[in-house]
């Protein structure tokens, strides 16, 4: 036997043993490997290493149609250390949390409208921020008339669910004072000006009415943190209050609903006979937007970049990406992404640059 092949026996030899060794301790590999993800999660500034600006992430990028890759709809905005969530669909807060964006760090919550898809989270994303906190008040809802009905009945269902935590934690660990929402109303309407719901030196939140007949009222929302500009538009048709907003923005969050694809879903549903689904895959086109009105309106606002998210219908696959997009970058000259559970776009203060990272694919 050569020299060459001893070496090459020996070298085979010695993988096989590493590779048998790692595998009889992949249990105490896993293990350690866990540890350093709960300290990084537990760690006391989340934050760390993110430079000062606005940061806004997807952690729900789906709608009511099932999809095993995307959460309800949830946007997650950080102005510098304040961090807002606006609307809590399903699986939401769990992607908070993995996204290494804490719900006991929640400054308050943004809803565009009341839509079931947009706050069947909301009674989780309550709790969360205060057991995990612990919070001493209430989390602020903010939304359109209406909020306080929404808040109130979640408060009125997890109520039991309270006071078992109570019982079983102490006050020192879950604060009475700190269970639930407090909701913060404001009336929008397209006879009115522009609301602005928060106003402060650095961080102005301003909300303006959409058109998602017969759903009413329903808004969006800029937000403008030390220069840099930020809209994301709720459930709208093409809407020209949202396109005024948006002038000269950072970055445009709109919805997006592709017809080519939806046909698709009614064409199944009839050669099913399933009539009501057929009905519904009809009616959902007349109060959503199409990737191609979305990139006119951003192309005509001066929008610096355009994530897609709210992705009517699901796409199983990337190729997919295409066709629901159809001509919006032929429309639309600046970059366009069809947004993902956990992608999460930088905007550093002081600066134009606008940088995407994916916080689930980084924590994970």
């Amino acid at each position: 036997m050569s020299k060459r092949r001893t070496a090459a026996l020996v070298l085979v030899g010695v993988v096989a043993l590493v590779l048998a060794g790692a595998w009889l301790m992949r249990g105490k590999l896993a293990t350690a490997a866990m540890e350093k993800v709960y300290l990084r999660a537990m760690a006391s500034d989340p934050y760390a290493g993110l430079p000062d600006g606005l940061y806004v992430g997807l952690c729900g990028s789906g709608s009511p149609m099932p999809d095993p890759t995307r959460a309800g709809p949830c946007t997650v905005v950080l102005a510098g250390k304040k961090l807002f969530v606006v609307d809590s669909g399903a699986g939401s807060t769990k992607n908070l949390s993995l996204m290494n964006l804490p719900p006991a760090r929640v400054n308050a919550v943004f809803l565009t409208h009341f839509h079931s898809d947009h706050i069947d989270g909301l009674g989780e994303l309550m709790l969360q921020r205060w057991a995990s906190g612990p919070n001493t008040s209430p989390l602020p809802v903010y939304g359109p008339t209406g909020v306080d009905q929404v808040v109130a009945g979640f408060q009125s269902a997890y109520v039991l669910d309270s006071g078992y935590r109570e019982a079983h934690h102490g006050p020192v660990v879950v604060p009475p004072s700190g269970f639930g929402g407090a909701a913060h109303p404001f009336e929008a309407r397209p006879d009115l000006p522009n609301v602005t719901v928060i106003d402060e030196p650095d961080l102005k939140v301003i909300a303006f009415p959409v058109h998602h007949n017969p759903v009413d009222p329903a808004v969006g929302y800029l937000f403008i943190y030390k220069g840099r500009r930020v809209v994301i538009s709720g459930d709208t048709t093409a809407s020209p209050r949202l396109e005024a907003a948006a002038k000269g923005a950072d970055l445009l969050v709109h919805e997006g609903l592709a017809p080519n694809l939806v046909a698709l879903q009614r064409k199944a549903a009839l050669a099913d006979r399933r009539a009501n689904l057929a009905a519904i895959f009809h009616d959902i086109l007349s109060y959503h937007t199409t990737p191609e009105q979305a990139a006119g309106i951003a192309q005509r606002a001066g929008v610096k970049y355009l994530l897609f998210t709210h992705i009517i219908p699901p796409l199983p696959v990337r190729a997919l990406e295409g066709p629901f997009l159809g001509k919006s970058r032929e429309i639309y000259s600046g970059p366009i992404r069809v947004g993902h559970d956990g992608d999460l776009m930088s905007l550093p203060a002081g600066s134009t640059e606008i940088t995407y990272s994916n916080r689930l694919k980084t924590f994970r």
